[in-house]
């Protein structure tokens, strides 16, 4: 759910393990399965880039850094393309038998059209596909 007018929250139950959902985020190939391609390596400081389809005012190139790692706890990724640039913030809590996964994706200006537009596909595309993705990832693995 979108909780304020700058940021994407979700909050997804997965019944797997902390260590499990964390290889499937951080491990490169598995991340080009469920999200995007990229260049991604789970390094503090590490530039890198995810690559997709072009669209209008974006041309398909999102320039990401390695901004924080706890393994097994938290991920933080700067995330800039078009004219966004924002952070995404993955925070994982053990919960039962499986995983609480937090996602917070902010900094959207609320002012800028573009902005509101992309943060309503984004919105749409965490909650539902992305998150579709990664349960379909690790549940074959």
């Amino acid at each position: 759910m979108t909780t304020e007018a700058t940021s994407i929250e979700v909050d997804q139950y997965l019944p797997h393990r902390p260590a499990k959902v964390w290889r499937a985020l951080t491990d490169r190939d598995r991340l080009a399965a469920w999200l995007m391609p990229s260049d991604f390596a789970p390094i503090v400081g590490h530039r890198f880039t995810f690559r997709t389809e072009p669209r209008a005012g974006f041309d398909g190139v999102v320039h990401c850094q390695v901004l924080d790692l706890e393994p097994e706890r938290l991920m933080r990724w700067s995330w800039a393309g078009g004219t966004l640039d924002s952070v995404v913030t993955w925070t994982l809590r053990p919960e039962g038998r499986g995983t609480r996964l937090f996602l917070r994706h902010e900094g959207f200006d609320p002012q800028d059209p573009l902005q509101r537009r992309a943060q309503q596909i984004m919105g749409g595309g965490w909650r539902s596909h992305i998150m579709r993705a990664l349960e379909a990832d690790l549940a074959a693995s």
